[in-house]
């Protein structure tokens, strides 16, 4: 297009430029004919036209022509398209081939896990044996995409892959190593075709020939540990935020994320148990013999450390060789105590017409340590005492999970009756187990109590001869596996006199402690003062609301809602009924990070607390809960640290309960649902 052009008047008063014609002749045209004749000629002093360059200007001749700079860029443009091409054939045709190997490791990797679940070692070692292979040779395909280690960004992804490979051969060889070790224990641990050089020795002489022969095995563990920890430290090179939180509608990230999480767990168990399991001889009384007292927490009555203590036994082990002696309910240690103590603060404002300490309501720490510690402290009161090494708590879910793996039905002789676990109308559904002993612990009629004090140890006893009276394959491997799952539920708890022994069962969370977290925490724990067998009625669920502002502060509201949607039984003592859904009375605590602030507690029928226990914050009230009714109390605090761009926290479950069910919102959007079946850590990209 033509330039601008301008007539400049020097001395001239009017100053009118003419600018942006059709064309340059057209203009100066029209430029003569109007307006020179009106200036005056001394006026004008100069007239400046500026047109426009001749190479700038379109002509026929040049205007279908591409310019220099155009073509170079076309040029760029397809060789980086070529070559795009070129390394999108030179990775998928050999990927091709990588992706149907990969499917095959995860195939025969699944099958292995799947031999191992099913009890059957032999098959394990076979298909170990063969998820190795198949993992070697995806390992020499896969090194021919090694070339785009170069390549900005795909570089990444890459390693990532190769990181993988390494960790899954370290946790293959671990396996292999675990499964050739514990070859002649096969029989014993409830394993098919193993090796076991005692298969045909009455079962108590098997588990003292294993013991006698542990110590061969342990010095093993140390090597096992070591690679699980290197292919931990593997997966930990991965970057989870390398990938899309989600492709395809499937979850990527996240799987990740939760690999990691579950490696990391893996080795903290495994080398935190070495302690444990290189003392398991003398804690099965190999070298002398060792007793436990066992106490027997009523869950359905919950207590802090899971349930109220409702019985008691004294469990032998001699040369791995086991008895129960000594079985009975606590109140006949109550009954022995040789002076009056007073009832502790917490008693005397929470319970109903209790004055006194007794061992039954000793466990009000929600530390399993602590109440034990506590328990010992009365013990000291009582006359004869019973003579223990440790103390084991266990609450009913325990007895119910092993009747169900013993096939649900127990025969006691002494009483000539038979234990089942088969639902019961007389309590809404629960386990006639449950109800039988409900009904021996709660309804207050002095013979019930005397002629059948002993019935746990008896049920006991009955246990162990039916676990122990067939062949270990039948039984053990699922015994041993609902061991492990009560423990990790907190059903079981651990109290150890010896110091050594008690950290070895701390480092691998055995001993229901209360934990120390450097984020966000939470534990709830609820205590049933006087409020019948309720807790085998009521319902929970607990939504947190998380409020992250601007500058990272966080404001905190925690909403607990309870209902009991059952009948409520007949509670007159008079009419020598069984009282188990009656008005729950309910001391709640909220344990939160120390130095954490309360806005508001709504629903206390009583004055709020707030004081520190345990290195935290505490919100202490107390509520009811009718049959028929429901309850909810609302706590809003504010944390007394601000939030990172990654939210933690740390949530421990109380013992004795089943799940309840926890929402988190933070910001008002939904994170997770979940029930709380043992302790659990979440993180949140915020």
């Amino acid at each position: 297009m033509a330039e601008d052009f301008t007539l400049k008047k020097l001395g001239a008063e009017n100053k009118e430029p003419i600018v942006k014609r059709k064309s340059p002749g057209d203009m100066m045209k029209s430029y003569i004919s109007a307006d020179i004749p009106k200036l005056h000629k001394s006026s004008i002093n100069k007239i400046t036209v500026s047109l426009p360059k001749q190479d700038t200007m379109v002509t026929k001749s040049n205007r279908g022509k591409k310019k220099p700079w155009v073509k170079r860029v076309m040029r760029v443009a397809l060789i980086v398209l070529l070559l795009f091409v070129v390394l999108a054939v030179a990775i998928a045709l050999p990927a091709r081939k990588i992706v149907k190997e990969a499917q095959d490791v995860t195939r025969v990797g699944t099958e292995a896990l799947e031999a191992l679940k099913m009890q059957d070692l032999e098959q394990t070692k076979v298909k170990l044996t063969e998820t190795k292979k198949e993992l070697t040779e995806l390992q020499n395909s896969y090194k021919s995409l090694s070339w785009t280690k170069i390549i900005p960004l795909v570089g990444g992804y890459y390693r990532d892959g190769e990181h993988g490979m390494n960790a899954a051969q370290e946790f293959i060889t671990a396996g292999d190593i675990a499964v050739t070790e514990i070859t002649p224990y096969a029989d014993l641990l409830g394993f098919s075709e193993g090796e076991s050089s005692f298969v045909d020795q009455p079962a108590d002489k098997r588990i003292e020939t294993a013991i006698a022969t542990f110590d061969k095995v342990t010095p093993k563990i140390g090597e096992i540990s070591q690679h699980l920890d290197a292919g931990s430290k593997e997966l930990d090179q991965i970057n989870p935020k390398r990938y899309p939180k989600k492709f395809q509608g499937k979850e990527i990230r996240s799987k990740i994320e939760a690999v990691q999480s579950l490696s990391h767990d893996t080795i903290d168990l495994f080398v935190n148990a070495q302690p444990l399991l290189e003392i398991l001889p003398e804690l099965m009384g190999m070298e002398e013999e060792k007793r436990y007292l066992l106490l027997f927490q009523n869950d359905k009555e919950l207590r802090p450390t899971g349930g109220f203590i409702t019985a008691y036994a004294v469990l032998i082990f001699d040369k791995g060789k086991m008895r129960v002696e000594n079985s009975s309910n606590i109140y006949d240690l109550d009954d022995r105590q040789k002076t009056n103590i007073k009832a502790p603060e917490e008693i005397l404002t929470y319970h109903k017409g209790v004055y006194y300490a007794y061992l039954r309501d000793s466990n009000l720490s929600p530390d399993f340590y602590e109440s034990m510690q506590m328990f010992e402290e009365l013990l000291q009161n009582v006359s004869n005492p019973p003579k223990y090494d440790g103390i084991i708590a266990l609450d009913t879910e325990v007895l119910v999970a092993t009747m169900d793996v013993l096939e649900g039905d127990i025969f006691v002789p002494e009483y000539g009756e038979n234990f089942t676990t088969k639902p019961d109308d007389r309590c809404d559904g629960c386990p006639m187990v449950i109800y039988e002993l409900s009904d021996y612990a709660g309804r207050r009629v002095g013979h019930v109590r005397d002629n059948r004090k002993d019935v746990l140890g008896k049920l006991m006893f009955a246990l162990m001869q039916k676990a122990l009276g067939v062949s270990p394959s039948q039984y053990w491997g699922s015994l041993m596996q609902t061991f492990f799952d009560q423990i990790n539920e907190k059903h079981i708890l651990f109290y150890m006199k010896d110091g050594p022994t008690q950290q070895a069962l701390e480092a691998v969370d055995f001993a229901g402690r209360i934990k120390e977290y450097d984020a966000d925490y939470l534990h709830i724990n609820d205590s049933n003062m006087a409020g019948a067998k309720s807790n085998l009625f009521v319902q929970h669920t607990v939504t947190q609301d998380i409020a992250v502002e601007n500058d990272r502060t966080v404001t905190k509201t925690i909403t607990i809602d309870y209902k009991n949607p059952s009948e409520p039984s007949d509670c007159n003592i008079m009419n020598e009924g069984l009282c188990l859904n009656g008005l729950l009375r309910n001391w709640l605590r909220i344990y939160v990070p120390k130095g954490s602030e309360l806005v508001s507690f709504e629903g206390s029928e009583t004055e709020v607390v707030t004081k520190e226990d345990l290195g935290k914050t505490v919100f202490e009230g107390f509520m009811t809960v009718a049959p028929k009714g429901s309850s909810q109390v609302v706590v809003k605090y504010k944390l007394p640290f601000k939030a990172d761009n990654e939210y933690r926290m740390l949530i421990q479950k109380q013992p004795g309960t089943k799940g309840h069910e926890y929402i988190i919102k933070i910001n008002g959007r939904e994170k997770e649902t979940f029930n709380l079946t043992t302790d659990k850590e979440v993180r949140y990209d915020l």
